[in-house]
């Protein structure tokens, strides 16, 4: 199908378009027109759909001339007849590489969108509406570009400059090479001038076309598809400037952690929760005094006083009950209180004896609670009256931080 050849084609209508209430699209086609490219992107759009297949898969290059056969009569195109069918200039520059260097960087900041010179590496969107729509008829229509429009390259800005800038170029020569590389084997030159090579084989005598078709509107720029084109860019949006090479970021470091290992946490000591005993009435009214007292006292064993005093050589006479406990252990000479030290030391391996089997800490008086403390306290006691309270308990036990 001959559709393939002209597919990304654009076509200009200069008439309808400058009519335009758009200074900036007006300046950019009056542009174009200067640069001598009128005739070429304007002339009568008809196709011969299938003269141009013919044209092409019989088309190579003799010579300096293209060649081809057409319903079976051959056919050549000279750079002449190029220039003369089109109106193109001959003089000026014929390769695009001999462009100033100054001019193109004039350009990039002519059409530049945010006022920063355009990155070449870049993307059309860094261009303004007017320029964007200029580097898509030079892509298109021009040097039939292949693949992306919206990528910048150098051959396609410094076709742009050409008009920007006014520069003079040779575009019958510049327009003509590329025809040959359209018919070149092994090119990799896209295939297009579909209207401009349907226009030239009117030109040729003794040669019979066949039915025309026309060219597809949507792909003739009009005021009515340029303000479409418009609107479109307009809702997509500018897109990023920074379509620009891609700068490189400094390698970043690995993030350091700030989070304790899982392992380490577990390590970690758990504080036990301690228990406190219940403060009692008449008990000191400082918890640091309660704290001491409870670490130090030990439940008094108390010797019934017999009914005459003692002198201090006198040894304190003892129930007999009493004897299979405390017979063996010393009593205070002064207080009468049966061995303290042994007693305390009776309570602490009790004590040991209750620890939990699966701990190795002492088991300290805040590990027992008021009821269990009391309850030993009882327990122990080598003589107790009925009428003892727990609070008489407490009375007597002697205040050791004082």
């Amino acid at each position: 199908m001959a559709s393939v050849y002209y597919s990304n084609t654009v076509h200009i209508d200069f008439a309808s378009v400058l009519a335009m209430e758009n200074p900036g699209i007006v300046s950019m086609l009056n542009a174009l027109m200067a640069s001598g490219l009128e005739g070429f992107l304007g002339c009568p759009a008809v196709i011969y759909e299938s003269e141009l297949v013919d044209f092409f898969n019989n088309g190579s290059v003799r010579d300096g001339l293209v060649v081809s056969t057409v319903n079976g009569v051959p056919v050549e195109f000279l750079e002449q007849l190029f220039a003369e069918t089109f109106e193109l200039p001959v003089d000026g520059l014929t390769d695009l590489s001999d462009m100033p260097k100054d001019k193109i960087f004039d350009a990039r900041s002519i059409v530049s969108l945010s006022g920063e010179p355009v990155s070449l590496s870049g993307r059309k969107g860094q261009m303004n509406i007017e320029y964007r729509l200029l580097c898509d008829i030079m892509a298109k229509a021009i040097s039939v570009k292949a693949g992306s429009f919206n990528v910048l390259t150098v051959e396609n800005f410094s076709l742009l400059t050409a008009v920007v800038c006014g520069i003079r170029m040779n575009w019958a020569s510049i327009l003509f090479n590329i025809l040959k590389k359209m018919v070149s084997a092994g090119s990799k030159q896209a295939k297009g001038f579909a209207v401009q090579i349907s226009l030239l084989l009117e030109s040729i005598p003794n040669l019979e076309l066949g039915e025309s078709t026309e060219f597809p509107s949507s792909k003739i720029l009009t005021d009515k598809t340029v303000h479409r084109y418009i609107l479109f860019n307009d809702k997509v949006g500018v897109e990023e400037a920074a379509d620009a090479p891609p700068m490189k970021k400094a390698p970043r470091k690995p993030a350091v952690s700030t989070k304790r290992p899982a392992i380490a946490l577990a390590e970690e000591p758990v504080p036990k929760r301690k228990r406190t005993s219940n403060k009692k009435s008449g008990s000191s009214s400082s918890p640091l005094e309660i704290v001491v007292v409870a670490q130090e006292a030990v439940p008094l064993q108390m010797v019934e006083p017999s009914t005459g005093v003692p002198t201090a050589e006198e040894p304190v006479e003892q129930p007999a009950a009493e004897e299979d406990i405390s017979a063996d252990q010393p009593v205070d000479k002064v207080t009468g209180v049966v061995g303290v030290e042994e007693v305390a030391a009776e309570i602490d391996a009790s004590a040991d004896r209750d620890k939990p089997a699966d701990t190795n800490e002492e088991r300290q008086w805040f590990d027992i609670s008021h009821e269990e403390l009391i309850a030993k306290w009882a327990a122990e006691r080598l003589f107790a009256t009925p009428d003892d309270t727990d609070e008489e308990i407490e009375a007597e036990r002697p205040v050791l931080n004082q």
